[in-house]
């Protein structure tokens, strides 16, 4: 590795700091989104060769790793006032909030492990609750992971076009109710459920999507925990 501060475009001679790159490379993706975020880019919002990136960063990929930890940095963790249930349901709804009003961070960050001071932060007070809740070590790091990749998910697919209609500029609330409409043109003898279901299967909002699914997860939880838990040594260490 070079020798920090020389040679053309090193950190010293650039006056470029790994979190000036980082704010950079936010700004970038807040304006163009991360199908836009380039290594050069982001050279170009420093006004410096793209050369001088590569003392912090190798490629976009540990770009995208630094910028999973740092969209975090405002992410604030729930009260602790309620139960275990209330507080894992605050987390999740502040989290939904947090990675819907910051451009394409769900798709950063879903998938990711790239723990930085960030995200030790939040992970290490949501396993500390779920401990205090009664879960069993394995249990509480398993719903951490079942957490952030539930609302993640969900996230990305609130975000993405329903059809190519809303991808043009259609309302999405407008693709719904002429989805619900095709479902209810449907032959009926052939699909008696979908005709049946259509207004079901289309109205509700997100918003109401959400709250069913995460209250049946925390159901789920909840059952878990009456169970007493379970040992993942005796069902394998797989991480296929």
């Amino acid at each position: 590795m070079a020798v920090e501060g020389k040679g053309d475009g090193g950190p010293q001679q650039a006056g470029l700091t790994r979190q000036a790159l980082v704010q950079a490379a936010l700004r970038v993706l807040e304006r163009e989104g991360v199908h836009g975020l380039s290594m050069r880019k982001v050279a170009s919002e420093l006004g410096v060769k793209a050369s001088s990136l590569y003392w912090h960063v190798r490629n976009k990929e540990e770009l995208l790793d630094l910028l999973t930890d740092a969209l975090m940095a405002d992410a604030q963790a729930p009260p602790r006032e309620g139960d275990w249930r209330e507080q894992l349901r605050e987390y999740c709804v502040r989290y939904r909030r947090h990675l819907l009003g910051k451009r394409d961070a769900a798709k950063v960050v879903a998938g990711r492990l790239a723990p930085g001071p960030h995200l030790l932060r939040l992970m290490e007070d949501q396993l500390g609750r779920l401990r205090e809740a009664g879960f069993s070590d394995a249990d509480a790091a398993m719903i951490n992971y079942l957490l952030g990749a539930f609302v993640q998910g969900f996230v990305l697919q609130e975000q993405g076009p329903l059809s190519a209609s809303e991808a043009m500029g259609a309302g999405r609330r407008e693709v719904a109710t002429a989805a619900g409409e095709q479902l209810r043109g449907l032959p009926q003898d052939t699909f008696p459920h979908l005709v049946a279901l259509a207004g079901d299967l289309t109205g509700p909002s997100m918003e109401d999507r959400f709250s069913f699914a995460l209250e049946r997860l925390l159901d789920g939880l909840s059952a878990l925990l009456e169970q007493g838990g379970r040992d993942v040594r005796k069902e394998g260490t797989s991480h296929e």
